[in-house]
């Protein structure tokens, strides 16, 4: 029987603060039936206190309070991985766990990914340059077969001009460098390409999508996050760097995409928003 599996990603800076601060009263209205945490910096407890009732799976950074990724379904999942296998540089714990979801005899298997933020110039953008490259090696696995997968989570790369409302003005920083958003055009360009990236090095189209710009087009944002500074959620200077990024047998499978903006700046429970998006199962 077809149904719609809706797919929820959130950073929530930090789950012990979100619960207290409004993320139940979303949830009880929100009809999700997968949700994928990042930025959790809670232990396994934590979370289980925060997210009553629900089956999860996490993995909690080495340092206390940092990082952390999560994956709460209401079902418990058939499998799940947080084996994402770099170079030397790589510190994948507390920022990758993958599950195998089976929903009307389907598996969709989904990621909950923090990219680091990183500095440039710095060893903490190394650090982001050895994740990003796991990641270049996991999806065409993921993809094997014309399987359903899916990867969630804060990316911290806004891939587009438009995924930043004032992009000029971080051209040279973290978060926006040429090299980073090159590893974008080659996850989202097509299968077995040769693809050339906006800083122009060339490399293999791995034919994943970006489900919110396929859904949206070719408009500004829409953003997932602000910063605290000034006006930035009031004016809408946000940047789109929370994603769903699909294989194609997924992407085509995609009825509804939306971020929920919280209605003003008090009523937030995080600083980035849900990223909602239903896809059809049992086909």
């Amino acid at each position: 029987m077809q149904r719609p599996l809706r797919i929820a990603s959130v950073n929530v800076n930090g789950i012990r603060a979100a619960a207290r601060n409004g993320m139940h009263a979303w949830l009880e209205t929100a009809g999700v039936d997968v949700l994928t945490l990042q930025e959790v910096r809670a232990t396994a407890a934590d979370v289980a206190a925060a997210l009553p009732g629900w089956f999860f799976v996490n993995d909690e950074a080495l340092a206390k309070g940092r990082s952390g990724v999560a994956i709460a379904t209401r079902e418990p999942v058939d499998a799940f991985r947080t084996d994402l296998v770099g170079g030397p540089d790589l510190q994948p714990k507390g920022r990758w766990i993958e599950a195998d979801v089976v929903a009307e005899g389907e598996t969709v298997t989904v990621a909950s990914a923090y990219v680091p933020t990183g500095q440039d110039g710095t060893p903490k953008q190394a650090e982001k340059y050895a994740f990003l490259d796991a990641m270049e090696e996991r999806m065409p696995q993921l993809a094997a077969d014309g399987r359903l997968a899916l990867i969630t989570g804060d990316l911290n790369v806004g891939h587009r001009e438009l995924d930043i409302r004032n992009w000029k003005g971080n051209v040279k920083k973290a978060g926006f460098l040429p090299r980073e958003r090159a590893y974008f055009d080659r996850f989202l360009g097509p299968a077995g390409s040769s693809v050339t990236g906006v800083d122009g090095s060339v490399g293999a189209g791995l034919g994943w999508v970006d489900v919110g710009r396929r859904f949206h087009g070719d408009v500004d944002g829409p953003y997932s996050w602000w910063s605290s500074r000034g006006k930035a959620f009031d004016t809408d200077t946000g940047w789109r760097i929370d994603y769903h990024l699909a294989t194609s047998t997924l992407a085509e499978r995609v009825t509804d995409y939306r971020i929920v903006r919280a209605p003003s700046w008090d009523t937030r429970w995080s600083d980035h928003a849900p990223v909602v998006v239903d896809y059809t199962v049992g086909l």
